[in-house]
């Protein structure tokens, strides 16, 4: 059988520090009910600079500069690491800073909705053109303009705690086109944008052999007659020039990700497509989502960039990581919500179809959170948590003894580096290092797992979660057919040899 190969990945992360305070979920409920908050006057002196953030640890992974495991050789919290340098640009994407985000916004704005200050780009233009080669097609759409008339709905656009534009509503009455959703929206497309980029760049892929866009961040844009309509595919689609894509959103809470590989991976396993991006923007409303809590301890506020990826799943070449469709695990309506019954049915249920055990597996990728944010926030180590639920599995199956559950965590478990966003932890971080622990690293088999909670939606107090199982590739490239295209030749060339030899009679 033929698998779909992950072909090539994308990593970004935006600093966004004016973001966290005027647009983050938790600033913005703040204003309205507690407008004089303690939380409100200090939180801007806990906010990090663009260099701090660049020379964070867990940033410099993410973005492929350091392997996750070598978190493990720093001593928590590495907030207080400060003998690391890193760098804007990485092996897998970079790190980008809040004022050439926001230009991109306005490079990405298909409606004019979008009003930056002269100020303001005549600063920016020349970081956009130098670092974003690739966007040169639409750097005409970054003008400069009088915003002395913003609207008072307007959502205003805050660099260096200084106003350098505004977005406006798209529609006078439809709250689905307000400028909040208007901005948000778009940040998710420059975020996505941005992502797909690093990929095309960092994996040497030309846009125009993409066939097919699945978006998989955890926003929705429509209007109010379908609210969550799409398309955030085809609008990245067509900013990165990916002239031969179509393409459609997929929405599964933190899961959404690892859905969408799944999906992705089998479209093209069933030869609907040759290449299929999956990718994801960030959401500004998760900045400093925890931030009450790191303030009140005298902590940085360290959800303070957006994250995005990009994956790319191909046709096997016989070179990339291979990733078994016939061997997926899914949480089931009947499963149940205990945490064990959750587990079981996300890492055995693939391995049981191969008769695997789960020290079979090398890698585990589960939820890759930076712990540094959830323990602070007190929701304690979630990675480290779900290596201790999957090693006590392993241990009620008799994959290994009690005594080596220590020692399991540590080998097949890594430290969490990715941001809270949502869905940019949930499993699909360590893909770009897969695809190189697969192929000239020492590992042979790991498993990505998306888990979600769809009781944020108010339908359903259901949990979710689907994993699935990626392989070192044989270096065999199976006929999709039974026979081969040699035999395929053969016989033609006898049947025109019999037509020529009746007409000849």
């Amino acid at each position: 059988m033929s698998y779909p190969v992950f072909k090539g990945s994308g990593y970004v992360l935006v600093h966004t520090p004016d973001m966290i305070v005027e647009n983050g979920s938790t600033a913005s409920v703040e204003r309205i009910t507690n407008p004089d908050s303690e939380f409100l006057q200090k939180v801007n002196n806990h906010i990090r600079t663009y260099e701090e953030v660049v020379n964070y640890l867990p940033n410099q992974v993410y973005i492929g500069n350091m392997k996750p495991e070598e978190l493990n050789k720093y001593p928590m919290p590495w907030y207080d690491v400060k003998d690391y340098n890193g760098t804007r640009e990485g092996k897998f994407g970079q790190i980008v800073p809040q004022d050439e985000f926001i230009a991109i916004i306005q490079m990405c704005d298909a409606f004019d909705l979008v009003r930056l200050s002269e100020e303001f780009v005549t600063e920016v233009k020349p970081k956009v053109e130098a670092n974003f080669k690739s966007l040169s097609h639409l750097l005409d759409k970054l003008k400069g303009s009088d915003i002395s008339d913003m609207p008072e709905d307007a959502q205003k656009l805050i660099h260096n705690s200084k106003i350098v534009g505004y977005v406006k509503k798209a529609h006078d009455v439809d709250v689905n086109l307000n400028a909040h959703v208007i901005f948000e929206n778009l940040v998710v497309k420059a975020s996505g944008v941005i992502a797909a980029l690093e990929l095309f760049k960092k994996s040497k892929i030309d846009p125009s052999t993409i066939d097919y866009v699945v978006e998989c961040s955890e926003e929705a844009c429509g209007d109010i007659n379908q609210r969550g309509g799409g398309n955030f595919a085809k609008s990245i689609a067509e900013t990165c020039n990916m002239l031969n894509a179509t393409g459609s959103d997929l929405r599964g809470f933190c899961a959404a990700p690892t859905h969408a590989l799944i999906s992705a991976a089998s479209l093209v396993k069933s030869g609907v497509y040759k290449n299929v991006l999956v990718v994801a923007g960030g959401a500004s409303a998760k900045l400093g989502m925890n931030a009450k809590d790191h303030v009140k301890k005298e902590i940085p506020v360290l959800e303070d960039v957006l994250g995005g990826f990009a994956i790319l799943v191909s046709e096997n070449d016989g070179v990339h990581p291979i990733i078994r469709t016939d061997l997926v695990g899914k949480h089931n309506v009947g499963t149940g919500s205990s945490p064990q019954a959750v587990m079981s049915a996300l890492i055995t249920t693939g391995l049981d179809k191969a008769n695997l055990k789960i020290t079979d597996v090398d890698v585990f990728s589960v939820e890759m959170q930076n712990p540094d944010i959830t323990k602070a926030a007190g929701a304690g180590n979630v990675p480290e948590a779900n290596y201790k639920m999957i090693g006590a599995l392993a241990a009620m199956r008799g994959d290994i003894e009690k005594k080596e559950l220590k020692s399991f965590i540590e080998e097949k478990g890594l430290p969490g580096w990715a941001p809270t966003q949502g869905h940019i932890p949930s499993g699909v971080p360590y893909v770009g290092f897969l695809t190189e622990d697969l192929t000239t690293g020492d590992k042979n088999r790991v498993m990505i797992v998306g888990k979600g909670s769809l009781f944020l939606g108010r339908m359903t107090n259901q949990f979710d979660g689907v994993s699935f199982i990626a392989e070192r590739n044989p270096g065999k490239v199976e006929e999709s057919s039974s026979v081969s295209k040699e035999e395929i030749r053969k016989i033609i060339a006898e049947s025109i040899k019999k037509l020529a030899e009746n007409m000849a009679e």
